[in-house]
């Protein structure tokens, strides 16, 4: 049994530090950004080491350091906004790099190099209430520092802050030397009679004791972790994390797909990180509006990390609430809330992201930046945006009745956008299911106005791993092998987490004759989505059995028929499967559905209509559903 390793709480004084609106200014100009960043993170190291502090994490355009005196914190703090002041000097408002500080002093738990604990949340959130290029101290910091610096203090009141369960007091630091020694804004506190000081220190003392006592002795996390041993599926090697649904807050329904559509984007933009390994929204999506534990989620799903959180939208104005939980020591590890424009909608979604990156410490290499939606701005573009995310939901729904509706909205968003990219996108699926269901005027003309879109989508932005995978997909059912090959490719290599394309990629492979390369990269898809939908497993059989592993492909087919019990094509490929093994009573009864299902159902059509490249798997197929009794 593992040695219990012991907890190690230290008071320590907390500088926090990041970058207002550093998402804006990436999107502007990254390559300067992130130029500028380094020389002013240089310069921060060397104050905090110039005053005896310890970086203890800096990803992104954040930065945490640790002093053993709330002094030497402020004062490098204040040596920090003077040097970078000057930096700053000749550039203009909307281009530089201002960073926002917040200090507190507090109890902090140390494992390995990183520091938890309110200690440190508290000198994070406080940092959001500074101005850029300013200070902003606890009154825990206050009281160890007033009297000992040549600055003055502007009291801001109490804070409700998240996570943490009383308000703190928050002071703004003032540095210009005509305000060393003032104190604005709170009231003087009333004389007390001098026999009482002693009483108060005395039962301070006695208090403080018995919290500390029963502090240590009780100390538990945020919320209750999730265990290594009781995880469905193995944890990945990479930093894992699933993101739930986000809640719709705005009581009204209509604004779903709206809250879907945040979540989507987070997923998307997390999924094209390489170094990160992200659920996929189908698995994610099935505690939708159910009460579930941070820790029942991490142990079904086998992740480290979960992300939850909430959307509310008034008028014009959008609230979004989100928070960053590490399931196996559960403990809180980010929380924010925005009350943004909603034309903001679009570089939120990002700063979320980063965030996110930044708190679990996956950094982007240089260069690297990760937008869930297209620069844009302005009401139409929103407009466009909103209409995609609503005509999605539909599309999800696979159905003729969603199928149809999402058509008329797409074709609205192309009508109106200026750049129409996500409908056309979008518009390809919806040809693409025509084709499926049959309610185009031709299969070969669904698929024909589907590559269109797709091409158009990647006209605009090649980029769109989604529309690549989609593209490769369309291809394979025109038989054009080596362009689907190339596009499922791409796909891939642009979205390494994402579970659909690797789905789309081996889905084409199979159809190619290349069914070992398929089953590896169908079983990364379902691991990446291992609530998913019934075509997951379906299309995996098909490889299992193309390879003869029958018995793991009949486990695979009634998987699929788990999720849809009357799924017509399950039924068909376990005739057909059974018959191969020589399970002939097993067969027939397979037939009996398929025939339940579709009375008109014809060999002679499937045999016209088969994907398969390899012509003898599809004779192999074509003869096993005969012997299953199927004409």
């Amino acid at each position: 049994m593992p040695t219990e390793q012991k907890t190690i709480r230290k008071l320590r004084a907390i500088l926090s530090a990041d970058v207002k609106g550093y998402s804006l200014l990436m999107a502007d100009n990254e390559t300067q950004t992130i130029q500028t960043l380094k020389a002013y993170r240089q310069i921060m190291f060397d104050l905090i080491i110039q005053h005896s502090g310890r970086v203890i994490d800096s990803p992104g355009d954040n930065l945490l350091a640790e002093f053993g005196s709330a002094v030497d914190a402020l004062e490098c703090a204040v040596d920090i906004q003077k040097r970078l002041k000057k930096e700053n000097a000749g550039i203009v408002d909307d281009k530089k790099l201002q960073f926002r500080i917040g200090i507190n002093i507090g109890d902090v738990v140390q494992d390995d190099d990183r520091n938890y604990g309110s200690g440190v949340n508290i000198a994070a959130r406080i940092e959001g209430l500074a101005d850029p290029g300013g200070v902003c101290i606890s009154r825990n910091a206050y009281d160890h520092i007033k009297d000992k610096l040549k600055l003055g203090y502007e009291y801001l009141g109490q804070h409700e802050v998240k996570n943490i369960k009383d308000p703190v007091r928050v002071y703004r630091v003032l540095s210009d030397p005509e305000d060393a020694g003032k104190l604005i804004g709170e009231e003087p506190k009333r004389a007390k009679k001098k026999w009482v000081w002693p009483v108060v220190i005395v039962a301070a003392i006695i208090v403080a004791s018995i919290v500390w006592y029963f502090y240590q002795s009780t100390m538990k996390p945020d919320i209750e972790p999730a265990s290594m041993e009781k995880m469905a599926l193995p944890l990945p090697d990479l930093p894992s994390i699933a993101v739930l649904p986000f809640d719709n807050m705005s009581g009204d329904p209509k604004q779903e797909f709206l809250s879907d559509g945040i979540t989507e984007n987070i997923i998307t933009a997390l999924s094209k990180v390489p170094r990160l390994f992200v659920i996929a929204r189908n698995s994610t999506s099935t505690y939708k509006g159910k009460p579930v534990k941070v820790k029942q989620v991490a142990e079904e799903l086998g992740v480290q990390y979960v992300l939850e959180g909430s959307v509310q939208r008034s008028a014009d104005r959008i609230r979004v609430t989100a928070q960053l939980i590490d399931a196996l020591k559960g403990y809180h590890l980010w929380a924010e809330r925005y009350d943004r424009d909603l034309t903001e909608i679009f570089a939120l979604q990002d700063e979320i992201t980063l965030k996110i990156l930044k708190a679990i410490r996956v950094k982007l290499t240089e260069g690297e930046t990760y937008r869930s939606v297209p620069d844009a701005g302005g009401k139409q573009d929103l407009d466009c945006y909103l209409k995609a995310m609503e005509a999605l939901g539909h599309v999800q729904r696979a159905n003729i009745e969603d199928n149809n509706v999402a058509r008329r909205i797409a074709e609205e968003a192309i009508a109106t956008c200026p750049e129409p990219l996500k409908p056309y996108t979008l518009m390809a699926a919806i040809h693409m299911m025509d084709y499926w269901f049959g309610t185009g005027k031709s299969p070969r003309e669904s698929i024909k106005k589907a590559i269109e879109l797709s091409q158009k989508s990647l006209a605009v932005d090649d980029a769109r791993a989604k529309s690549h995978a989609l593209l490769g997909q369309l291809y394979c059912l025109r038989k054009e092998w080596e362009k689907a090959i190339a596009e499922g490719e791409r796909g891939v290599a642009l979205n390494p987490s994402g579970a659909d394309v690797k789905y789309w990629y081996a889905a084409t492979l199979t159809y190619a004759g290349k069914p070992e390369e398929a089953i590896l990269l169908f079983e990364k898809a379902i691991r990446l989505n291992p609530f998913g939908p019934s075509r997951y497993f379906l299309s995996y059989d098909h490889a299992l059995r193309y390879v003869g592993r029958f018995e793991e492909a009949v486990s695979a087919y009634k998987k699929a028929l788990q999720r849809e019990p009357n799924n017509f094509f399950a039924h068909l490929n376990l005739a057909a499967t059974y018959n191969m093994m020589g399970l002939e009573k097993e067969a027939q009864a397979e037939a009996s559905e398929v025939l339940r299902l579709n009375p008109k159902f014809s060999v002679d059509y499937l045999a016209k209509v088969s994907g398969f490249k390899d012509r003898t798997e599809k004779e192999k197929i074509i003869t096993a559903l005969r012997k299953a009794g199927l004409k």
